[in-house]
């Protein structure tokens, strides 16, 4: 489990920032932050001074990452690239979480190494991480600013001829008793703007394979664009299902067969592509995973049931 509770000693009082310093070579800011989430505690009561002396024995929550041994695609000495399966976390979202891609970029690169940017735990394909700080403000910057480049594939529902851009704003939801939707489209949201071109069509699926291009970075921007055409990323648990579906397979009680019949596959059919990006030189990297072959996961089209209001 990443997040373990270790006990120490310390023999002659110190600060505590100062000890979680030299126990566990972070920067003084990196200490702070650990003692604002209260991770170093003494008689089981935790430690938020920093500045405040501490000397016998002291527990300390921290992440300890723990790998499956899962390589990076490509790595030098600033970042790493991994191809994300679907199902796995970037981050932990608990403490308890007992894995996610984090445990593999920090087993390579230390505590100072981290994800630069995000990907849905259903979402496949390429995940881009510092190895450094420096790398990681760096690559962040250009994340924002919009110097790197993402392309998507996705398996959608129905048939898609021509290649179309989408414009259309998108809101945060703040009331999620009528819609399970994370975000929706309104004219109140931010700009948001992606491409869409058809690769392939399936008849017997009823499916098509369509290469996403998203120029900003808004939250579900590809899921949410796609569902308002009524061409739902097939497996999407959330844009083109039911409040019931939705509900269940949030709630975690969702059957197996159900997640099919309701949504169309066992995961969210989208797969991060391609990453492009300068840092000293330029970075074309494509994932080598065949997505297109995936749709072998997709059910009957006679089977599946859409919600495309």
């Amino acid at each position: 489990m990443p997040f373990v509770k270790e006990k120490f000693n310390i023999p002659k009082k110190m600060p505590a920032f100062l000890f979680i310093m030299r126990t566990f070579n972070f920067t003084q800011g990196q200490a702070q932050r650990v003692l604002a989430k209260g991770r170093l505690l003494i008689g089981e009561e935790s430690i938020f001074n920093t500045g405040e002396s501490i000397e016998g024995d002291v527990e300390v929550v921290y992440f300890k990452p723990s790998s499956k041994g899962h390589s990076p695609l490509f790595h030098n000495k600033n970042f790493m690239v991994y191809e994300k399966h679907s199902g796995v976390l970037v981050h932990p979202n608990t403490m308890a979480t007992p894995y996610s891609l984090l445990d593999e970029i920090r087993t390579i690169a230390g505590d100072n190494a981290n994800a630069v940017h995000r990907i849905d735990m259903e979402t496949s394909g390429l995940l881009l991480a510092s190895k450094h700080k420096k790398a990681e403000s760096y690559l962040k910057c250009s994340f924002e600013d919009r110097s790197i480049t993402k392309s998507y594939l996705a398996w959608v529902d129905g048939k898609l001829v021509e290649p179309f851009s989408s414009h259309e704003s998108i809101k945060i939801n703040n009331d999620y008793s009528q819609t399970k939707h994370k975000v929706f489209i309104s004219k109140e949201g931010k700009a948001s703007h992606t491409d869409f071109i058809p690769l392939e069509y399936d008849q017997d699926l009823d499916a098509t394979l369509v290469a996403c291009y998203p120029h900003t970075g808004r939250t579900h921007q590809i899921r949410v664009h796609l569902f308002h055409v009524k061409h739902p990323i097939l497996g999407d648990p959330i844009y083109g299902a039911s409040y019931e579906a939705s509900n269940d397979y949030l709630e975690l009680t969702q059957s197996k067969e159900n997640r099919l019949i309701q949504h169309g596959a066992p995961r969210l059919m989208l797969h991060a592509q391609s990453l492009s990006f300068i840092y000293g030189n330029k970075f074309l990297i494509e994932s080598r995973e065949d997505f297109k072959g995936m749709k072998d996961l997709i059910y009957a089209k006679d089977k599946r049931v859409f919600n495309k209001n």
